[in-house]
């Protein structure tokens, strides 16, 4: 269940002292935002029958009565894990209730899977002290209108307290489960990877500390002592929040069946009672059923029928609340299999439904979180205000990936819709497979296994494999393997696909995990969608039997030319399969259903704003240019004289729009020669950027001009082919290689293929074999130098680079430092515009610094840099620690410290003369003396307040 790594201790004793002060008092907080109206957050410890509760109520503006909603947290965190969302929620005009499960967080007692007589009477208890708040919209007397949501764990408990609690009005459960004991015993297999993180998890939260000595979730240092603003918040309206009477003690009334109690250290810190078996704060059958069931490597009925008990499914007829169920595609936990059963249960019960499926999930990828949320609220708006005209969306959506961004490396989403939804076995596609009956081995002690997902991972690679990404592997001889011709044409698989086959084991019983590779027409790329396996166990096969596997749930696109391949493996690292050795025999008995959901269809992008404005604007320029009749100036005529100098600016002046006295360029003048790596530098607003622009063209100066080899630039002069320009967030087809990318750009330019001089430009950029790759799977880095081998194309004598380190590692900006050297090498010149002065200072050989607009030095780096009373002794050999101290002590020495490359000395009075004296004096080996100052403090002197 959404399995939360606790985060470390800190600020603990603040914590405890803050509490300690707080004692006997109910704690009120305002949490402000500048641009939405404050936010009222009142903690409180309730009493539950053997647990204290630690609760949150979070309110914002307005008298009158509003709607309620309950907030549950993931297994492993705390009720802080989803204040974010209660603060929203509450300046949407709800009144919201978040708390920490029994076992985590604050709250004490055992954790029960949410247990119906603990946790989900918890839920019932919350819901009657909503009712007697003044407040909150009542339908009834103790009947408050309220509505659930939460993810994993708490999207369970949502599902749970509608069942148990009629009063529930609506619910909005995310990545959960339908059926514990399919989820972690599916098909009779164990699920043991994934098991461990979760008795462990929940184990390391109650002792204190998680692995490695972390702070458990929900820790004191984790919330802001009362009458305290946390960081960024008004202190004025935190005060006035601590100094109100929240008449804390006394709200819930003595005859109620949680009777509330301020928030207390003693209360909150109260150990649940030790439990024997060791597992933590786990119910002594939970611990003694996980034991049991990972000794034996496989589940029992006793297993299955405790958990099943404590699952939604157990009470699945009961829930009639509206329910927007929100479901990830990477999620080996709960797949979407779950999804599907509560939806088809909750629909029987006669109440509406929506499903949406979210690309990440329990095994990583993006949660969507932005959009969910706001699509829960629409859904509150919808049935807890009754507002009709809220947007609630369709029956249906899947997220789906479409490609990757350029500038960044995140997978691109586009929704797909459906009117109604369409289950996981709609429009069925039947597909040959082709293979004979194959014999292979389960190895004793199932090792080394096969993998697909690797739970607690991470990375959301399953995410990603619609994009030709992702990690699987298969073990020869531990599989067999079926494949279909090259499909015809793309099909997109969207729900569980289906095939028949025949299963025989010497052994008598066989555990085997099914999946369906995506092949790539080369044979040898294969990609497993969102990373999922179906594991299955079959009994009494030694004569052999005829099975037919539900392969997992997912949205994928198969592309015409690929091939789809159906494997059966002996093992998986996330599950358990027998110890003992045994050999299996597998043939074909059917043909592969696959699901299609025809009536899904991907959202148009819409019609792109400039298909219309383009048109327009080009209407309105004319007009207003033949209204105006604006003279054109008519370009200067080359100066002979300087067509071997690469840029010459001279009195440039740019000035703001509708300004006739501010300027953002004020009569700036600086030559560049050949060979040069000139970095150009300037705090921000100094009028870089708008320089840059003016010498590429794309904005006129209002004085001044600018020549580039002689020829003054106008916008589409033709000395503008001799530059060439990286500005950044350059933009590729993510489908294509490297080299198809930089070869389409090219013929676009409609220049001979002769001028590209492609070649000579990957050479500089440095990017070998990956050239053939598809730019979705570059790095950053990569994808930088590519742009700069954009840039180069047609070798141009003139390269301008914008911020071409901005998102690199240290690694991938020394190769860029390296890639712009080399190119001015020979005898071509590069100008860079950089915010990153070390890297300047390495790779340029003369800069101009500007500040307001205006030019406040040019020249070489170091007759910038070399102004200092700082000198670099270098000496050969260590010197020794009181010979250094010796030499801070002289007069007119103002500091003296070794480093890496000698004795830095600040002078403070005597000359270097006189210091080089002392030091031989004091036979220090000393082999040279120069200045020491770096770029960054002669940046700061020249630029002053700026700064």
């Amino acid at each position: 269940m959404q399995i939360r790594i606790p985060r470390p201790r800190s600020r603990w004793l603040a914590g405890v002292a803050a509490f300690a002060v707080l004692a006997g008092a109910g704690t009120w907080t305002a949490v402000a935002d500048d641009a939405a109206p404050s936010v009222h957050r009142e903690d409180r410890v309730q009493n539950m029958p053997g647990a204290k509760i630690d609760t949150s109520y979070f309110t914002s503006g307005g008298e009158g009565r509003r709607p309620a909603v309950l907030i549950g947290h993931g297994f492993g965190g705390s009720k802080n894990d989803v204040r974010a969302q209660a603060e929203q929620l509450a300046r949407e005009g709800y009144a919201v209730l978040t708390w920490s499960a029994r076992g985590f967080g604050r709250s004490t007692g055992q954790i029960g899977l949410n247990d119906p007589d603990h946790e989900v009477k918890d839920v019932s208890r919350l819901i009657d002290w909503l009712a007697k708040q003044p407040d909150v919209q009542l339908d009834a007397d103790g009947d408050p209108r309220v509505g659930m949501t939460g993810s994993s764990y708490g999207g369970a408990i949502s599902l749970l307290g509608a069942a148990y609690d009629q009063r529930v009005d609506a619910i909005a459960p995310q990545i959960t489960y339908w059926n514990l004991a399919d989820a972690l015993f599916p098909h009779g297999v164990f699920k043991k990877l994934w098991a461990g993180i979760f008795f462990s998890t929940g184990s390391a939260a109650s002792l204190g500390t998680a692995p490695g000595g972390q702070q458990p979730p929900g820790a004191p240092a984790e919330e802001p002592p009362a009458g305290e603003a946390p960081a960024g918040q008004d202190r004025a309206a935190a005060d006035a929040g601590a100094g109100s009477d929240t008449g804390a003690g006394s709200d819930a009334g003595a005859g109620s069946d949680a009777a509330v109690r301020p928030a207390s250290r003693a209360a909150a810190d109260e150990p649940a009672p030790a439990n024997p078996t060791g597992c933590g704060p786990f119910q002594p059958t939970l611990c003694a059923m996980y034991e049991r069931v990972a000794v034996a490597g496989k589940p029992d009925a006793e297993a299955r029928e405790l958990l099943e008990s404590r699952s939604p499914s157990a009470v699945g007829d009961r829930i009639k609340a509206p329910a927007i169920i929100v479901q990830g595609q990477s999620d080996s936990l709960f797949p979407l299999s779950h999804a599907d059963a509560m939806a088809k249960a909750i629909s029987a019960n006669g109440a509406p439904v929506a499903v949406d499926w979210i690309v990440g999930g329990h095994d990583g990828g993006d949660r969507e979180s932005g959009r969910v949320e706001g699509r829960i609220g629409d859904w509150f708006d919808r049935y807890l205000k009754q507002d009709k005209n809220a947007d609630t969306g369709p029956a249906f959506r899947v997220s789906r990936t479409g490609g990757v961004d350029s500038t960044d490396g995140q997978a691109l989403l586009r929704g797909a819709t459906g009117g109604s939804y369409p289950g996981l076995t709609d429009g069925t596609r039947q597909i040959a497979l082709a293979g004979r009956e194959q014999r292979f081995v389960n190895p004793a002690g199932a090792t080394p296994p096969a993998i697909s997902a690797v739970p607690g991972l991470g990375g959301g690679t399953g995410a990603l494999s619609s994009l030709g990404v992702g990690l699987s592997l298969d073990f020869p001889g531990q599989f067999a393997s079926f494949q279909s011709k090259p499909l015809g044409t793309s099909t997109r698989i969207t729900g569980s696909p289906t095939v028949k086959v025949k299963v025989a084991s010497d052994t008598g019983g066989a555990v085997l995990f099914g999946k369906v590779y995506d092949v790539g027409p080369d044979g040898r790329q294969q990609v497993l969608p969102s990373q999922l396996v179906a594991p299955v166990r079959i009994e009494d096969a030694k004569a052999g039997k005829e099975v037919e596997l539900t392969l997992p749930a997912v949205d994928h696109e198969v592309d015409a030319g690929h091939r789809l391949r159906l494997v059966l493996s002996a093992t998986d690292l996330g599950y358990a399969s027998p110890a003992e050795p045994a050999t299996y025999t597998v043939a074909l008995a059917g043909q592969l259903s696959v699901p299609t959901a025809p009536a899904v269809r991907t959202q148009a992008a819409g019609l792109p704003w400039w298909v219309w404005a383009l048109p327009a604007a080009g209407v309105l320029v004319a007009g207003v240019l033949l209204l105006t009749a604006r003279r054109r100036t008519i370009a200067p005529a080359p100066d002979p004289e300087r067509a071997d100098v690469p840029l010459e600016i001279t009195g440039l002046t740019k000035r703001y729009a509708g300004s006739a006295d501010r300027y953002a360029v004020r009569d700036l003048s600086f030559r560049v020669e050949k060979g040069q790596v000139l970095g150009l530098l300037g705090p921000n607003g100094a009028g870089k950027t708008t320089t840059l622009r003016m010498l590429m063209g794309l904005i006129r100066p209002d004085e001044g001009e600018i020549r580039v080899f002689g020829h003054a630039i106008r916008p589409g002069a033709p000395v503008l082919s001799r530059v060439g320009a990286f500005v950044e967030g350059a933009g590729f087809l993510p489908h294509l290689s490297g080299r198809d990318n930089l070869e389409l750009y090219w013929k676009a330019t409609g220049r001979p293929a002769a001028d590209a001089h492609i070649e000579e430009a990957l050479e500089i950029a440095g990017l070998g074999d990956a050239l053939a790759r598809a730019v979705r799977t570059y790095s950053q880095g990569m994808r930088q130098r590519l742009a700069i081998a954009q840039a180069m194309l047609g070798m141009p004598d003139l390269l301008i680079l914008d911020e071409p380190t901005n998102g690199l590692d240290p690694p991938q900006i020394r190769e860029m430092r390296d890639v712009m050297i080399r190119y001015a090498a020979g005898g071509r010149t590069v100008i860079v515009s950089s915010h990153l002065l070390s890297e300047v200072e390495q790779t340029c050989t003369h800069l101009v610094v500007m500040d307001r607009g205006r030019l406040v030095q040019a020249g070489p780096v170091a007759e910038i840099t070399g102004e200092s009373d700082t000198l670099l002794v270098t000496v050969d050999g260590e010197v020794p620690e009181p010979v250094v101290e010796k030499l801070a002590a002289l007069p007119g020495i103002g500091s003296a410290a070794r480093t890496d490359e000698g004795l830095l000395v600040r002078l403070d009075g005597v000359t270097a003369t006189e210091m080089i004296t002392e030091l031989v004096r004091l036979d220090v080996p000393l082999t040279g003396v120069g200045p020491h100052r770096r770029l960054e403090d002669a940046f700061l002197t020249l630029i002053g307040g700026s700064a």
